[in-house]
């Protein structure tokens, strides 16, 4: 379902269930797109995922996706995701610094829009990163008066404007402070209906959902009593096939496969506040192998198999809803001869998932 951004309010969670890129529709990508203007202040660690999404467009391209679709760039020119990097100096540990250049950027609040009033006045998604300074405002006590309560104070003045918070990265050589001050962002974000973006836990897990308690930034993970047992990205990495499975990108501090992540994630995040309900995904590898639809490009009637019971749906690229008929999970025949030439999806919903295919009409 999709909402106006505007209409759009709850509490959001993205962490390392969220990377599965290929259960995205692409009405959802398209539609972020059109509705977002971020603008995201970071330093080095941060830059995974910036850097990532910066490698992700290629590699898409490569596996055969609508070209382009996952490009970003400074004002969205070229229907682009419109994505400021390094629009703010520096980083959320640096208090108060954060704060007034959150501010400087916006210029003062419209009180009509509740967005800024200079030359940023357009922006309505604001994302800071940390680097290495959350356990040591959980250990100095300011983790809430240094970046919880200024970030809602902000959210209070900028009332038009959604911003993103995230916990920092991993610190194995600081591990019970990291993961304490990591919990209390955590927490606050779930029980206040905040919209979270889990770097911490994105980064503890591999693409196989396999967890690592005790883990770096750089991805090395250790055994409960310290002893160095290897590197999981770089371990997945060399056991599955570059611009297959993964793809190579800058970094920082840590390995490919940590962007790579990181990007699959701030997509869903996208995708998400751009008026995507992702409620009902279940983790299939590739939920569009589970709907057939031929031909692929239509020209007269479109055939659809569904593994079940389903309420089809077709959308177009706007995700503006066209058609709904009810499937029995044998073949159906939807008539297409009212349908532009052009790109639109066909959406079937189950008992327990969504299931989403692209499909041309010529």
């Amino acid at each position: 379902m999709f909402f106006t951004f505007q209409a759009f309010s709850q509490g959001i969670l993205v962490n390392h269930t969220c990377t599965k890129i290929v259960q995205i529709p692409e009405a959802a990508i398209i539609a972020a797109k059109q509705n977002l203007h971020i603008a995201y202040g970071h330093t080095s660690h941060g830059s995974q995922l910036t850097d990532g999404m910066t490698g992700l467009v290629t590699f898409m391209n490569g596996l055969g996706h609508t070209n382009d679709l996952y490009d970003w760039n400074n004002g969205g020119t070229g229907g682009a995701l419109d994505l400021h990097d390094y629009a703010m100096d520096g980083d959320v540990g640096y208090y108060p610094d954060w704060v007034d250049n959150t501010r400087a950027y916006l210029g003062t609040v419209n009180p009509s829009t509740g967005r800024g009033t200079g030359a940023n006045q357009d922006v309505n998604v604001i994302i800071w990163s940390w680097c290495g300074q959350i356990e040591e405002k959980y250990t100095a006590g300011t983790l809430m008066s240094e970046y919880i309560n200024p970030m809602v104070q902000l959210e209070t003045d900028y009332f038009g404007i959604k911003f993103v918070y995230m916990t920092g990265h991993l610190d194995y050589w600081d591990e019970a402070n990291n993961k304490a001050a990591n919990q209390v962002v955590r927490d606050f974000c779930i029980n206040n209906n905040k919209i979270l973006y889990d770097f911490a836990d994105i980064e503890s897990w591999d693409p196989d959902s396999i967890y690592y308690e005790h883990a770096g930034d750089d991805c090395s993970y250790y055994s409960a009593g310290g002893d160095s047992l290897g590197n999981w990205a770089a371990e997945w990495q060399n056991s599955h096939t570059v611009d297959v499975d993964w793809y190579n990108c800058t970094s920082q501090h840590s390995e490919p496969l940590n962007a790579n992540q990181k990007a699959y994630a701030a997509w869903w995040l996208w995708a998400w506040l751009g008026g995507w309900d992702p409620a009902g995904i279940t983790e299939t590898e590739n939920n569009s192998q589970e709907i057939a639809v031929f031909p692929n490009p239509v020209t007269d009637n479109i055939s659809i198999i569904v593994p079940e019971k389903s309420k089809i749906e077709i959308l177009n690229v706007e995700g503006q809803l066209l058609k709904t008929i009810l499937a029995r999970g044998i073949e159906t025949t939807v008539f297409s001869d009212d349908l532009a030439s052009g790109i639109y999806f066909i959406r079937a919903t189950t008992e327990n998932k969504i299931i989403t295919k692209r499909f041309i009409k010529e």
